[in-house]
């Protein structure tokens, strides 16, 4: 008798065990997501540069002069320090505005006037400028690795508009320096490379800035300097807010 009661069971588990197991609820293994890096996405930021420059035009115009363009005979030669604040999209645009403070000393031209109203020598510039300028950018990375915070190396090219207020001393042979102030229209072009540590973004690069006209707009010895070309190797941190 107790050998058939086990057999029955026997039986009976092993024609309902599979159907039991088939009515029992089936969980899928957790698969962890890591979550989306959006880089630099929305970041604002505080940008320092400091650069050397060398500046150049191609004349400058004495009015009361006989004659009255001489061609400029040597480069001046300065630096620059600056400061600003921007925004990058994440996407490789950046735009930023920025003011720099401009010094550059010593750009000459031989000044040889027949009229008798300035006296005659070399004559050099003296200019230190205040330059205000709206910004655009745009950043890729090197090779496949795209761009993205702390990205690592990257190129840029940026061009820039604005104003520049000029304050220019001549110094020359003759009677005291001519002291004046005019404000022109500015113009930017930049190219460079750098590397994203992630909070903070290096780079060097090149800056060529166009600066509409130089003047002193006195009525005593009045001069300018039309397109004046300011060329300057740069240097640039910015601290990103993010």
């Amino acid at each position: 008798m107790r050998k058939l009661i086990a057999a029955f069971l026997l039986t009976g588990t092993a024609v309902a065990g599979p159907a039991i197991a088939a009515d029992m609820p089936y969980y899928p293994p957790v698969i962890e997501i890591p979550d989306v890096d959006y880089g630099v996405a929305g970041s604002f930021y505080l940008r320092g540069s400091a650069a050397g420059n060398a500046m150049w035009a191609k004349e400058v115009f004495h009015p009361t002069a006989t004659p009255r363009n001489y061609a400029i005979t040597d480069y001046g030669y300065g630096y620059s320090v600056g400061a600003g604040v921007g925004y990058e999209t994440g996407t490789g645009l950046r735009v930023d505005a920025t003011v720099d403070y401009l010094a550059n000393d010593n750009m000459r031209a031989n000044i040889t006037d027949t009229s008798g109203n300035l006296t005659n020598g070399v004559h050099s510039l003296q200019l230190r400028s205040t330059v205000v300028l709206a910004n655009a950018y745009y950043d890729f990375g090197f090779g496949d690795m795209g761009y993205g915070a702390a990205g690592g190396a990257f190129g840029y090219v940026g061009a820039g508009a604005g104003l520049a207020f000029n304050d220019v001393i001549t110094t020359g042979p003759g009677p005291a320096d001519t002291h004046g102030t005019n404000t022109s229209l500015a113009a930017a072009g930049m190219v460079g490379v750098g590397y994203d540590f992630g909070h903070i973004v290096a780079d060097v690069g090149y800056r060529g800035l166009y600066i509409d006209q130089v003047a002193n707009n006195t009525a005593v010895a009045p001069y300018s300097l039309n397109g004046a070309w300011v060329h300057e190797v740069r240097g640039t941190l910015r601290y990103r807010f993010n």
